[in-house]
């Protein structure tokens, strides 16, 4: 859309990119010391529910409500007025996180058995993944506290992107990867569940990312004293927006734990192999389409707040058309390189051969479905900014309940695989709606150069697809080369791709300044 926008996503992509380099080392760390097999299994389930409600808490439900909202008193309102909203909603939304977190924690058996379903049965049966239940339990007493830490993470960085600070809540989530791989170096190793040291990483790597964010909040006179607010005009505004959006923005990640519970019944290590494909799908998810989507809700808020409708399209077009730049080939890389990237990236210590060919096929399938994540990213805050969030949380309920649906139609013939399937499914049908609905509204609609530029950017990507499958050795190749060989070659083919990609574009006649263009 315009320079400014352009600026602000490359610096959030920027940060995100280092941030995403050292979670696949800190992912690559942890599959060297636990693999594939039951110690990681129940990390994985540990780290993934407080997760989840960091989603719901921070990041995702009420983000989307409060930057609207502060928004909007930042530009009607007084400064004190904004500063009496910022501590309103710090004190209300730290009461509630931390009741919620002391749940958690207390609750941490009930919380285990409701979401490992399986490791449960298991337990009341004296089955062989009994422990599994029982360390599950221990580890989330360690883990939930990260909720009560993050939130205020998120809070802050709310803050400072509506104020174009960017860079400081992209490169926060540094701090957490570092954390992790230090515990996994230096005490983890020590113990005799590995695991628990893992999950001090994660309590650790929470707290640092909460302090971080305190200085740079005193310099933007944005650190207030919290005090409880629900009856207050913001905070009710808040509260209205959030509550819905708490389904809306969230699907895709209701879909994963829906994915977790029945994995928990399926072949011990299927919720490992999931893990490790999905986090190699929100590397370009966070690099691009997070980004993207950080960047443009304040200047739609902006924008609604205004009353500029024009622009507010032209916004909504450009975030389109990035997603479609960087997604494409994002995604087809993925499908077509996925064991190769397991392979150098995991295939070690613990890892072994099977497991990177039984994560690629869940890669694979999650894979399908980037492009489509990555589009609700950017279609969602098309709603939110304009303080809508029960449009949105309607087609998010129909794109669960079609979630699992798609489970019982797909995990029966394929097994862990069928998961993945249906969370992709469920997100082309997600972001469908999300298009459909603002179309019908008459806020956007996908023009004949928006059209256009799609044919140019998938005619570009088919060639590139091509170019690499070509030169693309077979699997005996990448297992009888050392390490250091297929590192080389994954970075010559991904390398090669891109080169071809960007020539492709240039060739079909796209021009990057386009998406620089000032409005």
């Amino acid at each position: 859309m315009s320079k400014k926008l352009f600026k602000s996503g490359m610096i959030v992509s920027s940060m995100t990119l280092i941030s995403r380099v050292l979670g696949l080392i800190r992912d690559v760390v942890i599959a060297n010391l636990m693999g594939a097999g039951s110690q990681a299994d129940v990390f994985i389930f540990a780290n993934k529910i407080p997760n989840f409600l960091r989603r719901l808490f921070a990041e995702g439900a009420f983000a989307q409500a409060f930057v609207p909202v502060l928004t909007e008193y930042q530009e009607k309102h007084t400064a004190e007025e904004t500063r009496e909203l910022l501590s309103k909603v710090a004190g209300t939304l730290g009461l509630l996180v931390s009741i919620v977190t002391l749940f958690g924690v207390i609750g941490s058996p009930i919380l285990a058995a409701l979401f490992g379903g399986g490791w449960f049965m298991e337990w009341l049966n004296d089955g062989p993944e009994a422990d599994k239940y029982l360390q599950a339990q221990l580890m989330l007493k360690i883990t939930f506290p990260y909720l009560w830490f993050i939130t205020f993470t998120a809070l802050a960085g709310s803050i400072l992107n509506t104020r174009g600070r960017f860079a400081v809540s992209a490169f926060t989530p540094v701090f957490l990867n570092i954390s992790i791989i230090a515990f996994a170096i230096s005490y983890a190793p020590t113990l005799q569940s590995p695991e628990i040291g893992l999950a001090w990483g994660v309590f650790v790597g929470g707290l640092v990312q909460f302090l971080f964010q305190i200085p740079f909040l005193a310099r933007e006179k944005a650190l207030v004293k919290p005090s409880w607010g629900w009856n207050h005009p913001g905070v009710v505004k808040i509260k209205t927006l959030m509550i819905p959006a708490l389904f809306g923005v969230s699907v895709s990640q209701i879909n994963l734990l829906l994915d977790t519970f029945i994995a928990s019944f399926l072949m011990s290590s299927s919720i490992s192999w999931l893990y490790y494909s999905d986090r190699l799908l929100e590397f370009p998810l966070g690099l691009f389409g997070i980004a993207i989507a950080t960047v443009i809700l304040p200047a739609l808020s902006k924008k609604h707040v205004n009353a500029e409708g024009e622009a507010f399209k032209q916004t909504m077009d450009w975030g389109i058309k990035a997603i479609l730049l960087l997604g494409a080939p994002a995604m087809m890389g993925l499908i077509v390189l996925a064991q190769p990237m397991l392979m150098v990236l995991f295939m070690r210590g613990a890892f072994t051969v099977e497991d990177t060919q039984m994560a690629s096929y869940s890669l694979m399938a999650y894979g399908t479905g980037l492009l489509s994540f990555m589009m609700i990213k950017v279609l969602a805050p098309g709603y939110y900014s304009r303080q809508d969030t029960k449009t949105p949380v309607r087609y998010g309920i129909i794109a669960m309940i079609s979630n699992m649906g798609f489970n019982l139609i797909f995990a029966i013939p394929f097994g862990y695989v069928g998961l993945a399937i249906a969370t992709s499914l469920s997100a082309l049908l997600n972001a469908a709606m999300l298009y459909r609905g603002l179309h019908k509204l008459g806020v956007y609609q996908i023009n004949a150069s928006t059209l256009k530029f799609a044919l140019q950017v998938m005619s570009a990507t088919a060639v590139m697809v091509a170019v690499i499958v070509y030169y693309l050795p077979s699997e005996l190749q990448w297992l009888d080369w050392a390490f250091s060989q297929r590192a080389l070659t994954l970075g010559a083919l991904i390398i090669g791709g891109a080169t071809v990609y960007l020539l492709s574009l240039v060739a079909f006649g796209v021009r990057i300044r386009h998406l620089k263009q000032a409005v």
